[in-house]
């Protein structure tokens, strides 16, 4: 295999002429256009920034464990990855491609060519080396999958055995990124050389010039690469075709029913001059009358109905007959979109089924026989609370939580404004005292005022005349 001319790293570039003036027409344009694209699909590969990152990453890790994980198994596997993505860039195949791409007329050039006759395409040499490097490439994409799938291997076994965990995941997930991106490449390079062979063909006819004597170009890259891989190209190769048909027969169905509904289209024009004086109102009018009367009649079945089942409730002598009510009563709820009704009628069902086993046991059931009776004529219309026996254990827990919380609130809040009440009335008598010992009494007025007065008048007493006062003072 070493020394097969597509295993070398620099295949010697033929001393030719890289482009011969060839006869060209439509089938001839066809095969350098798809050339084209499955050769920008491939340079788009090589060159897309998710690859160049996730060689960066393998880098990076192996730049780490260069020391301490030398002798490691998944090491060396990821050693050997390195050196097929290394080998990989040393072929130089995305120059190649470029030149491919630039020896190739454009779509202006492929126009003119046709209506002259003539064309300048890649010669037979030219073709045939990159033919040669594009087998090397696919070959050693073949085997950057291989060492991925056994590296990946090695690594999920030391993940089993619990040792090194973070660093295998995340191993683990940088050889299965390699592994699809290989993968992709690969096909690519696969649908390449088969649009190489294809051009190769018309161009070797007009002007010979063969390159390899000594190696014959493999008719397919299936018969070139391993079982696996062809295996891989295979599966592949189906899958596209059948979402190719599958997209086929999408836009088939889709023109039949385009097609189907334009013949049955057996409308006629409106001259709408004729339609001018006439309004729309008797129009609408019907149609209003025809969507009332249409809900009116469902209101009144609605209404029918649950008389009737209120009537079968009443007439329910055991549990087992009112499960079966139930039970019929259920399904027409949820066609008539009562989602509410339905919900209380699964609860009570679910009820009735824990009673009719009690009832088969034997116990006294009548009592709550009336009970149920009434919880189902309020779930068929549920008007004002709902009833207890209809609540669920959790709700009546919650209910009686918020019951007894408010209660305790309300307590609370009497208490305090007891309390309040209490200390007002404390500072009330407080400030009444404080203004009652403040104010002077009567008899300290009178003494003041006796204070003031002169001893004259002091010892004339209060019972003179009044002569007599102002005659002592001395008017």
């Amino acid at each position: 295999m070493a020394g097969e001319p597509w295993n070398r790293v620099n295949i010697a570039f033929p001393g030719a002429v890289s482009c011969v003036r060839v006869h060209f027409n439509s089938t001839t344009d066809a095969s350098v256009k798809s050339l084209l694209v499955n050769n920008g699909k491939v340079l788009q590969l090589l060159r897309s920034e998710i690859l160049q990152t996730e060689v960066r990453v393998l880098y990076e890790l192996l730049y780490i464990l260069n020391n301490s994980y030398r002798g490691n198994k998944t090491f060396k596997g990821l050693k050997q990855v390195e050196q097929c993505i290394n080998r990989l860039k040393n072929m130089k195949l995305d120059v190649a491609l470029q030149e491919l791409t630039e020896l190739c007329p454009n779509r202006i050039q492929r126009g003119l060519s046709i209506t002259a006759g003539v064309c300048e395409l890649p010669s037979q040499p030219m073709l045939e080396w990159l033919c040669l490097k594009v087998l090397g490439a696919a070959k050693l994409m073949s085997c950057t999958l291989n060492r991925c799938s056994r590296t990946f291997s090695l690594t999920k076994q030391q993940m089993k055995w619990e040792e090194f965990i973070i660093l295998n995941m995340v191993i683990t997930s940088l050889l299965s990124r390699l592994w699809v991106i290989s993968r992709g490449i690969l096909v690519s390079l696969s649908s390449l050389y088969q649009q190489l062979l294809e051009l190769l063909r018309p161009v070797a006819d007009a002007q010979p010039m063969p390159f390899l004597t000594d190696f014959t170009l493999p008719a397919d890259m299936l018969q070139f690469l391993g079982p696996s891989d062809a295996l891989l190209l295979t599966k592949l190769a189906k899958a596209k075709e059948i979402k190719k048909k599958k997209n086929e027969q999408q836009k088939k169905d889709k023109n039949q029913g385009a097609a189907r509904k334009v013949k049955e289209d057996v409308g006629v024009t409106v001259e709408r001059a004729i339609c001018l004086d006439a309004g729309m109102k008797p129009f609408l009018k019907v149609f209003r009358d025809f969507t009332e009367g249409k809900s009116f009649e469902q209101k009144t079945h609605k209404a029918d109905r649950k008389l009737k089942f209120k009537k079968q409730m009443g007439e329910a002598a055991s549990f087992t007959d009112m499960a079966s009510h139930l039970e019929e009563m259920i399904p027409w709820c949820e066609s008539q979109k009562m989602e509410k009704e339905k919900c209380f009628l699964n609860f009570l069902h679910l009820k009735c089924q824990r009673m009719k086993c009690l009832e088969a046991a034997g116990y006294s059931v009548q009592r709550r026989l009336r009970t149920f009776r009434q919880e189902a004529c309020w779930a068929l219309c549920p008007q004002g609370s709902v009833p207890k026996s209809c609540r669920s254990y959790a709700a009546t827990r919650r209910h009686n939580r918020l019951r007894t919380h408010f209660q305790s609130l309300r307590s609370r809040i009497k208490s305090s404004t007891l309390r309040t009440g209490v200390k007002k009335t404390q500072l009330k008598r407080q400030r009444k005292r404080k203004r009652t010992e403040s104010r002077p009494s009567v008899d300290d007025r009178k003494n003041r005022t006796m204070g003031n007065l002169s001893p004259a008048l002091q010892a004339s007493g209060c019972d003179d005349d009044i002569d007599d006062i102002f005659a002592s003072v001395g008017f």
